[in-house]
């Protein structure tokens, strides 16, 4: 019986483990991906996981796996409007969406809430750059 238990342990948390890996998520290459985009919430804090600080009015986002600084385009299939977002935060966690944007990005993209969305993904900024 402990060797039933035991394993039932083992697979419960290798399915864990197995849903939040890197491998799980949206791939990182330079090909398009599509999904749901969603609006940062400022509620949660003003930092972001690459350092700076959220700023509602720039034109940033937040992927799980792609390098802070990668530009990616967001279409918004709904109206076919675009814009080239930078990369500098992670997220967003919810099962099905692709990327964060803030509200400024959303509004260029002419949505609220939520919306589906093509991101095609460039290249990591020159760091020097952003300073």
């Amino acid at each position: 019986m402990k060797h039933k238990n035991g394993t039932m342990v083992l697979v419960t948390v290798a399915f864990a483990v197995s849903q939040f890996s890197p491998l799980h998520l949206a791939p990182a290459s330079a090909a398009d991906q599509s999904g749901v985009a969603s609006v940062y919430s400022t509620e949660s804090g003003n930092g972001t996981a690459s350092g700076q600080k959220l700023n509602p009015g720039a034109l940033t986002a937040a992927h799980r796996n792609l390098p802070f600084g990668t530009k990616v385009r967001v279409t918004n299939k709904n109206n076919g409007r675009s814009v080239v977002v930078t990369i500098n935060d992670r997220g967003p966690f919810v099962r099905g969406r692709v990327i964060d944007v803030t509200p400024a990005a959303a509004r260029a993209l002419g949505f609220s809430g939520l919306t589906q969305v093509i991101l095609n993904v460039g290249e990591p900024a020159d760091r020097d750059s952003e300073d």
